[in-house]
């Protein structure tokens, strides 16, 4: 069966779907020794012989890991200003993973580390909406008509945000901070920040909890673990797609 090329690359766990894009477009795949840098091409990777720099791809088993991202490290496998980045926790996997999403520098937390394509587009894509819930520490006593807006959606600069589930945690009148829950669906480029900024109170802290039924508790920073069989299954359910 005839498959566009990056979702073939992404389903063989080179990467994910928009990062198998930008390999395709440096010129670093090939198809029965012909170099492709356009999109969209389909092959049948059963027929063809498709190679990333010069390495045949092969069928890895598919693996699933949990990852604690500490604040200061890059969601990406590398880093041109030499920041630690995600590679240098994994080193020791049986197989190359990459993050599902990102989390910004200063953003610590949940992030899912595999090499399924399939399930990774399904998490990140909206229509699926699978929740993304997230504790943000903001400056300043946020009033409860500035959350309902939060709600309801804001308006950013990329379009309107899908209404928002937040639930008030505490707030510090002595430090000037509010603290709060929020779980969105989609994976917009910092959107949390952006939506608080759209309310006026910055993020002072961020931290993602949660993605879909998948919680942090008992990973340290810094650690990751393999997802087990049944939170496989809850993960795959949510993203409403039959994996397992």
């Amino acid at each position: 069966m005839e498959e566009r090329l990056q979702k073939i690359l992404a389903a063989a766990g080179v990467a994910s779907r928009r990062e198998a894009e930008k390999i395709i477009l440096a010129g670093r795949v090939t198809v029965n020794g012909k170099t492709i840098t356009e999109l969209g091409q389909k092959f049948d990777a059963a027929k063809c012989r498709i190679a990333v720099d010069g390495k045949l791809l092969a069928e890895e088993e598919k693996v699933y890991y949990l990852f604690n991202k500490p604040r200061g490290v890059v969601t990406t496998m590398k880093d041109e200003k030499g920041r630690k980045c995600i590679a240098d926790f994994v080193k020791d996997l049986p197989v190359r993973v990459y993050a599902v999403g990102r989390l910004d520098y200063n953003t610590e937390g949940l992030l899912i580390l595999t090499n399924d394509g399939e399930l990774a587009q399904a998490l990140m894509h909206p229509s699926h909406e699978v929740g993304k819930t997230y504790v943000a520490t903001v400056v300043g006593i946020v009033p409860q008509e500035k959350l309902d807006l939060l709600r309801v959606g804001v308006k950013l600069e990329d379009g309107m945000t899908a209404p928002a589930v937040v639930n008030l945690r505490s707030y510090d009148h002595e430090r000037h901070l509010t603290t709060f829950d929020i779980t969105i669906h989609e994976g917009r480029n910092r959107q949390v920040r952006r939506m608080c900024d759209f309310i006026g109170f910055p993020v002072r802290q961020l931290q993602r909890i949660k993605m879909g039924p998948l919680g942090l508790k008992g990973l340290g920073k810094g650690k990751l673990r393999e997802l087990d069989a049944n939170e496989l299954v809850a993960l795959c359910r949510d993203a409403k797609i039959l994996k397992v």
